[in-house]
């Protein structure tokens, strides 16, 4: 959907599920987001018009962006009371396809994410709860168009991860601690392909990261990055080893708890969690497709404190929908109302983050193709 999803997309590895069975739940209400300014063409090339959530933090509120009618993108923070604040940082392009873009919320309400200048160099932003916004760049950052620095997840404490491609577009994760110091971040392991760090749950309140790298052979692993800079490889055993197959880590709690995806050998796609001692569960989506490509996709995903994860499923028919996996490895599914139920990314529900309260946000495409966000709430 964007660049920076793109690029994300090339070290996530999907997944699909082994537990439960899945329901359509009747009791959780869906409410479509809509930002005031947000366009309403239909399939604009290369970035969609609409609006798009990212992520929902304990207090709910809601970090994301949207692409206006001239194709200009900006950075939004919904209230929990239903007020949007769209912002712009200093520096972002005017053009289309330019500007601003919020992805992740932490639970004091700073939102981070990129900027697109006026040469589509892309650097990396913060505002805070105040309004006070920062733009800043990984130190070894490429600076050619699409090169730069993008942020993915911000802690409470005001630790930002995030990545950025070289000047030979190599990927790299970095984390940018309180003090504005960065540090880069590149798994033992990384080959050509380089480390990436997911979001909108790649670092928890203790400083943990997860993230994925690509091998010398183009095979996914994830990994682990402890607070003092230790890191663990993360590998499914049921995961496949050809390239492109393989494992990522996505996000964690702070429990230390990780989501993430892995893809077999038959290059169909399940999603694990892995406990803070290492002990890993696979689980399928019952609902889920079967054949290469499809199952159970944990590229966009979190998990919350209790352990509920959210993502979505690829169906027989390559439609996508919503999931949350519950506690008890219950799987309940379901659709935003208004999404195109048709094949592909143009079509279909993406949950992308929960919080603590088991609320789901995400996005969907409508029939012409429009992006809407959506607010799933379960329980208050």
């Amino acid at each position: 959907m964007t660049r920076f999803m793109t690029y994300s997309l090339l070290f996530a590895v999907q997944s699909a599920l082994a537990l439960g069975v899945a329901a359509k739940e009747a009791g959780p209400t869906i409410i479509t987001l809509d930002a005031p300014g947000a366009g309403t063409t239909a399939r604009v090339v290369p970035l969609p018009q609409g609006t798009f959530p990212y992520q929902v933090n304990d207090r709910g509120e809601i970090g994301g962006n949207y692409q206006d009618a001239n194709n200009v993108l900006h950075g939004f923070l919904r209230t929990r009371e239903g007020a949007y604040i769209s912002f712009d940082a200093p520096g972002a392009g005017t053009s289309a396809f330019q500007g601003t873009q919020g992805f992740a919320i932490s639970s004091k309400g700073t939102v981070v994410g990129k900027i697109f200048d006026a040469n589509f160099v892309q650097h990396g932003m913060l505002r805070t709860r105040e309004g006070t916004i920062t733009v800043f760049d990984a130190p070894w950052a490429g600076t050619g168009a699409y090169q730069g620095t993008f942020a993915t997840n911000v802690n409470a404490k005001g630790a930002i991860v995030g990545n950025y491609l070289d000047a030979n577009n190599v990927g790299h994760g970095f984390l940018r601690a309180p003090d504005a110091s960065i540090t880069s971040i590149d798994a033992p392991g990384a080959g050509a392909g380089g480390s990436g760090v997911y979001y909108p749950g790649a670092i928890n309140d203790e400083g943990a990261v997860v993230g994925g790298y690509l091998d010398a052979n183009s095979v996914p692993h994830g990994f682990l990055r402890s607070p003092d800079g230790v890191y663990t490889t993360i590998d499914v055993a049921a995961a496949g080893t050809g390239a492109f197959q393989g494992t990522a880590a996505v996000a964690i709690n702070d429990e230390g708890t990780i989501v993430g995806g892995y893809t077999d050998g038959n290059n169909l796609n399940h999603g694990f969690i892995r406990a803070r001692d290492g002990t890993i569960i696979t689980f399928d989506v019952p609902a889920a497709g079967t054949l290469a490509g499809q199952g159970t996709i944990i590229t966009n995903a979190t998990i919350n404190a209790e352990g509920v994860v959210t993502g979505n499923y690829w169906d027989a028919n390559n439609v996508s929908h919503g999931f949350v996996r519950h506690e008890d490895g219950a799987i309940a599914t379901f659709d935003a109302p208004g999404a195109a139920m048709v094949a592909g990314p143009n079509g279909g529900t993406t949950p992308i983050s929960n919080n603590a309260k088991d609320w789901v946000t995400g996005f969907y495409s409508d029939a012409n193709g429009v992006g809407h966000g959506f607010l799933r709430t379960a329980r208050h």
